[in-house]
């Protein structure tokens, strides 16, 4: 079943030092599964990296080589979210925007959320959204493996 990835746990699978058995699952499951991301989530994941670059977390060559990983998964990018909703998911619980539209688009799709931010986790909960939950760590060396830096 497709599910809704959000930056969070993306951030996750960028940085040798951060792990969290959520973003393992994702991971596990986009190999066979659709990872469904609202468009602004490119420009998340591209923050996320240019601010990690500036903190000396991460090279130009590594964010450049972990997005060309990306660009090879299951992702299929949604550009029609329904702003109403968006703004009523945001305002009802004292979301952002960016993170109401991950919410909106899960529970429009009736997919289940991968996110690591407990508001947006609580939030999707009282919406009746699933979220993605638990698991292990993936296999080694099975690809496409967006942590590996070569």
């Amino acid at each position: 079943m497709a599910f809704v990835l959000d930056a969070s746990i993306t951030a996750c699978w960028a940085f040798d030092d951060e792990d969290h058995p959520d973003a393992s699952l994702a991971f596990d499951r986009i190999r066979d599964e659709e990872g469904v991301i609202p468009s602004l989530w490119w420009f998340e994941v591209r923050n996320i990296l240019i601010v990690n670059e500036r903190r000396r977390r991460i090279t130009e060559s590594e964010t450049g080589s972990f997005l060309f990983k990306l660009s090879r998964l299951r992702l299929r990018e949604d550009r029609s979210p329904n702003e109403a909703a968006v703004l009523r998911l945001a305002r009802a619980h004292r979301l952002s925007v960016y993170d109401a539209a991950y919410l909106e688009l899960a529970h429009r799709e009736g997919l289940p959320l991968a996110t690591l931010d407990a508001d947006l986790r609580r939030a999707a909960l009282d919406e009746g959204v699933a979220l993605v939950s638990g698991g292990a760590a993936p296999p080694a060396g099975s690809p496409p493996d967006p942590k590996t830096k070569n």
